[in-house]
Order: C-alpha cells, then structure tokens, then sequence
C-alpha cells in the first residue's frame, strides 16, 4: 500500500525556477498543469479554465483566489471552491522534495468522478447553464457512466418541480432518446442527450417543489380513470404509486392513461400525444423511480388539462360520440375532411364508423393537407380575435395527435371513437385557417421518405432557443416518418413530406407585441 501511494507522486519541475517565475505550465502525462508560488507555498490545478478551456496560467492571482480574465470565473485555490462561475476546477496535491516539485497525478476513482458529474448536472439548473451540462455529461461518460443517469437524476429532481404536471420535454426526449439510438456519432447524441435534460431544466428553472400525493392504493384502471375525471389529483397520484410499488410496468397501466387522456379533447391533444410516448421512454430509461416519476407527472397534466370539448367551439364532440354505433358506411374522403365547420366535419365522419382504419387515413391526408397550407397570414395578423390566434405550432397539432391516436388504438381498439373524433375537432377547428390556393409545387418532393430523413439528419442542430419549438420541430418529423413507415402506401405521405418541408422553410412567429397589446385594449374596453 506505501509504495502504490509513493509512485503516484511525480516531479514536474524544480522549485528554484518556479520561485523565479512565479508561475509555470507542465505537461506531465499528456496534462497541462498550471504551477503557481503563493506564500511559500506550492498550488497546482489543471491550466485549462473548466468553463471553455482558457489558459489560466494567463488568469490573475489575488490571494489564493485565481482568476480567469477571459469570463471572470474565480477559483480558491486553498478550498477548491468555484466562487465565481459553474465548474469545479480541479487541484493536484503538490509537496517540495530535494528542490524537486512533485505532484499527486492519481486520478480519482471513476465512482467519484461520476458521481460528481451527476451532482453537478443538477447544479447547473437553475440558471440554465447549458453548456456546462453537455460538458458534465462529457464527463460523466470519460469516466465510464451510463450518460441516461445524467437523464435519470434530472427526472428524480426536476419531478415535483412541476406545477401543472408534463410538459413538452416528456415527449421531446422520448423522440430524442429513440432517435439517438440510430446514430453513432458521439457528438451527435451528446447533443441530443444535453436537449432532453436542457428541456427538463428550462420547465423547471427557480421553481419550488409541489410535492405529489404520498398515499397508495392499489392499481384500478377504472378507479384512476375517474378520480382523473374528477379532477382528484390525490386519489390519481395514489393509484400510480400503488401499480408501481406492485411491480406493475408502463404495459400495465397504458390503457388507463390512454383512457383518460382521450376522455375528452384534452389540452389541445398534448394529453393523448404524451401518454403514446411514455412507452418508448419508459423502456429506454429501464428504472422504476423514474416510471413513478414520469406517471406522477403524466397524472398531474390530466388533471390540470383543459377540456375543450367543454367549450361551444368543440361541445358538438359530446353528441358525436354519444352517436358513434360503428354502422356508418358513407366514408369520407379526406378532401371533405379539409373544409368545413367542426359540427360537418364531426359528422362526416361519423357517417364512416365502421372503418376506423379508413377513416384515420383520410382524416390524416386531411390534416396533412391543412398543414401545408396553412395561411400565413394568420401568423401575421394584427387585428384579430383571441379565438383567431393560430400559428405553425397549432396546426403540427392535427399530424402528432393523430400518430398518437393510431398507434395507442391499434393497442385499445375502443379507443378509436374518441380519438378520431378528436382529429375531427382540430381539422374543423384548422379549416378556417388555410389558403386552398397555395402552390404545393414548390414544397413537394419526388422522394417524400429522403426529404423527411434529410430533416432528421440534423434536427438536433435545430438552433431554436425555445424548447417548445424545437420540440415541435422534432415531433412533428418524428412522427410523420413513423406513419410513413408503418402506412407506406397511404395519401398522407406526400402531403406531409410537403408541409414538413414548408414548415421547415417558414418563418416562425413567436411574439406579436402589437396583436397582444390590439387584444388588451379591445378586451379592457369590453369590460365595462
């Protein structure tokens, strides 16, 4: 043991020049090492500043506080405190030996190195230090860690972070995860893997903790489904805890979670579009404190969910599935599905009940028509109603709800009413919002797969800043290569291709001052 510790210490220079110089750079075992003499004493930490890699033997020393000029990090170098900046910078014990300056180069263990990346991911959080949890995940991997622990950990600590359950990053890094799985490039899914934890982060950033329910009961697919009916979060949260803790799997509980979800036209689809992905998280992640999590958050979503079925806009949805008797024979074709109120288009479909399959696809083609030719003048428009504001984002809404209906219906048959009946909601909803004219010419594509692939290739590099956009960016791709995939022979193909490249192309509203403030005046003059 005595000389496994005597031959890790190394001589690196003498301790006369470095008294003469001050400060030295070495390079012992392929490290850069920076030297300094402060006190009579010698201090030595890595020269490569840890936060973008300047050189720090170029940095100033007041005290034992070193400074790098390049962003003013500050680092003491007696505790090894960062005072100013993220990451840790790292220290060499050093000892003097006849005039030679000998440094400890042990490396610390790979336990240790680990676990230190995974504390300092979550560190990074609240003021959103983007770069730092790519470079923390870089390091987590050199020393050998499984990078989903980096993923594992910010779902244990961003979870109850969550005011109104899931968001945008449970599906996003679904899709994420899945798509990194085809790539071998390093660079590559490190990036993807920094957007799944970067998004998780962004939802959360300085929030306080609302912790869920701690009471379990045991798994009851229709108990769940009603007390998310009811709006009773306890009682939900309570039949999740318990499934979990019985061993149950994300394969136990779907049909449940696909109930409730579907039950209404929930928050926009997002409800029916999560619940579809958890499957392929879920599997990736492996671990059973992250399935609690993620289900805990799922819950919580349906219970806040909006249910616009409620409201006059979508309340024909209630009638038309009260209606539905699967002996409808007159099927629509998806040209009649592009155009018309949401009571005609309820209808419409109705009428074709007893293929669910057909009428998926025509309502598909349909919603993918819609999506090339969305208005953009709608986008741009001033002097609008509330109810008229519409966007690229609203309508990528009909293509990603609709994968997630087909592939939790082709599962839980019965489903298949609601969720068609809810695409026919957002393709009523839509219609009023389209250019029939538009030229598609441009957009189309002689080889639909390749342009969407093309837009995959490289969707991590999307340069959003917006985590909801680039979400959507990489649902919307995901999930119209999917139907592609799965219905290779359909109508929806082309036109999806089409809108996906149109989409890609277009510029992106994402603030309207002036509409915003036309709104405000209209709506306080209203008052009264």
């Amino acid at each position: 043991m005595t000389q496994a510790i005597e031959t890790s210490w190394q001589a690196v220079a003498t301790l006369t020049k470095l008294q003469e110089a001050g400060r030295m750079v070495v390079k012992p075992n392929g490290k850069q090492i920076l030297l300094l003499w402060i006190d009579g004493q010698v201090q030595a930490c890595n020269n490569r500043c840890p936060h973008e890699g300047y050189p720090l033997s170029e940095g100033d020393v007041s005290g034992c506080v070193l400074t790098c000029n390049w962003h003013n990090w500050k680092f003491d170098l007696d505790s090894g405190a960062t005072l100013v900046g993220g990451d840790k910078l790292r220290r060499y014990p050093a000892r003097i030996v006849d005039d030679q300056v000998e440094l400890n180069l042990t490396d610390p263990p790979a336990s240790v190195v680990i676990a230190q990346a995974l504390d300092n991911i979550t560190d990074c959080f609240d003021r959103h230090e983007y770069d730092r949890i790519a470079r923390e995940l870089a390091r987590l991997m050199k020393a050998g860690g499984d990078p989903l622990d980096g993923l594992r950990r910010t779902i244990a600590a961003t979870g109850e972070r969550f005011e109104y359950g899931a968001t945008h990053a449970l599906p996003a890094t679904s899709d994420w995860l899945s798509l990194r799985l085809e790539t071998h490039d390093p660079v590559r899914e490190l990036g993807m893997l920094t957007e799944c934890i970067g998004h998780f982060a962004w939802d959360t950033r300085r929030e306080p903790t609302f912790p869920y329910p701690t009471v379990s009961a045991d798994w009851d697919e229709d108990s769940y489904v009603a007390a998310v009916e009811a709006e009773d979060e306890a009682s939900a949260c309570s039949y999740v805890r318990g499934a979990v803790s019985d061993g149950l799997t994300w394969s136990d509980l779907e049909r449940g979670f696909a109930r409730a979800a579907l039950a209404h036209y929930a928050d926009f689809g997002h409800s029916a579009i999560y619940t579809y992905k958890m499957r392929a998280l879920t599997e990736t992640l492996g671990d059973r404190d992250s399935l609690l999590m993620l289900c805990l958050m799922l819950t919580r979503s349906f219970v806040y969910a909006s249910r616009e079925d409620l409201i006059p806009e979508f309340r024909r949805y209630g009638k038309a599935i009260a209606a539905w008797d699967g002996q409808g024979s007159e099927h629509p074709s998806s040209e009649s599905l592009r155009r018309g109120s949401v009571r005609e288009i309820l209808d419409r479909l109705n009428a074709g009940s007893n293929d669910p399959v057909a009428l998926y696809d025509a309502a598909m083609a349909a919603g993918a028509w819609q999506l090339l030719h969305f208005d953009l003048a709608w986008q741009d428009k001033i002097d609008s109603s509330i109810a008229q504001n519409v966007g690229w984002l609203d309508f990528t809404h009909t293509v990603t709800f609709g994968n997630a209906v087909r592939k939790l219906a082709e599962r839980y048959p019965e489903l298949w009413p609601h969720g068609l009946l809810q695409m026919g909601c957002f393709l009523g909803r839509n219609s009023g919002f389209t250019d029939p004219d538009l030229d598609e010419a441009p957009w189309r594509s002689n080889d639909p797969m390749g342009a969407v692939q093309q837009a995959l290739s490289g969707v991590e590099d999307h340069g959003k800043f917006e985590y909801i956009v680039s979400s959507h960016l990489l649902k919307l791709s995901y999930a119209i290569r999917e139907e592609m995939q799965d219905r290779p022979e359909s109508e929806f193909n082309a036109l999806a291709a089409a809108a996906l490249r149109r989409f890609l192309s277009s510029p992106l509203k994402r603030k309207h001052v002036q509409r915003t403030a036309y709104q405000a005046l209209n709506f306080v003059q209203a008052e009264g």
